[in-house]
Parts: structure tokens; C-alpha cells; sequence
């Protein structure tokens, strides 16, 4: 069973584990390379780290191709980001839920502002740990 992360060493844990981070919801940097859907994985590639694109909007992000969805993931991430509006999280959990238990994400970060309770519960319930409302970049560039 996973659980919400919310403490501050839990937090630091999660982030000095990453290595691999799929990202929902990653811009290419065109418009805006300001924009958090964009500079967050920047910093996170820039960091040493490996960036999974998944925006279907956007056929390349970093670089690299993105995916078109969380189906296409074909292995385990240690994280995934999430920038999508709250009403898009009960489908992500969905399609989260839909993937061989191999190839679930070890955790679920949904970016500041994104909080939904029933959507952590139901992933914490199927074995991922979920950070909710919180800044993976703030939390990248503290524990780094």
C-alpha cells in the first residue's frame, strides 16, 4: 500500500531517489521557457536526470519525443509529475491505474495547486506514494 507524502524528510527522500521522472503534461519551452510545465523538467534533465515527456499536444519536449499518454510508459518511473487541471486527475488515475502494476510510477507528484484527495487515496490504495500541492522544482533544488 502507498501512502501521501507530506513531511519534510519524506519529501527529501523522494527526491534524492529519483532518477527517472515522466512528466504529464510537458511543454516544449517555444512559447514560454518560463512556463513550470517546461523550466521544472528543464531543471530536472539539467540535474542529471532522466525526463519522460507525455503530452499529446506536443510531439517533443527537451529534445526527446514525448509520449502521447501514460499507457505508452513501458516501464516503472520512480516519479511522475503531473501539470494537468484537477478535473483531468480522476482520468490520469484511471489510465495509472490500467498499467501493469510493473509499470506503475513508485510516486505521483502532483504539482503545486493540484489537490485532489480521493484521487491520492485511490493511488496510495494501489501501492503508489502520492505528493500533493507541492513544487517539484523547490523540492529538486533544495534536496539536490
Amino acid at each position: 500500500m502507498g501512502r501521501i507524502i507530506a513531511t519534510e524528510p519524506d519529501l527529501a527522500a523522494v527526491v534524492r531517489g529519483m532518477h527517472t521522472v515522466a512528466v504529464v503534461g510537458i511543454k516544449d519551452g517555444q512559447r514560454d521557457p518560463y512556463e513550470p510545465a517546461y523550466s521544472i523538467p528543464h531543471l530536472l534533465a539539467e540535474s542529471g536526470r532522466t525526463v519522460i515527456g507525455i503530452n499529446p499536444r506536443y510531439p517533443e519536449a527537451l529534445g526527446q519525443p514525448n509520449l502521447a499518454s501514460v499507457a505508452e510508459l513501458t516501464e516503472a518511473v520512480d516519479v511522475l509529475d503531473v501539470f494537468r487541471r484537477i478535473d483531468a486527475l480522476p482520468e490520469l488515475a484511471n489510465q495509472l491505474l490500467a498499467l501493469p502494476p510493473e509499470k506503475r510510477p513508485r510516486v505521483v507528484w502532483f504539482q503545486s495547486g493540484i489537490l485532489d484527495d480521493e484521487v491520492a487515496a485511490r493511488l496510495a490504495a494501489a501501492g503508489m506514494d502520492v505528493v500533493q500541492d507541492r513544487c517539484l522544482g523547490v523540492y529538486a533544488q533544495r534536496y539536490r
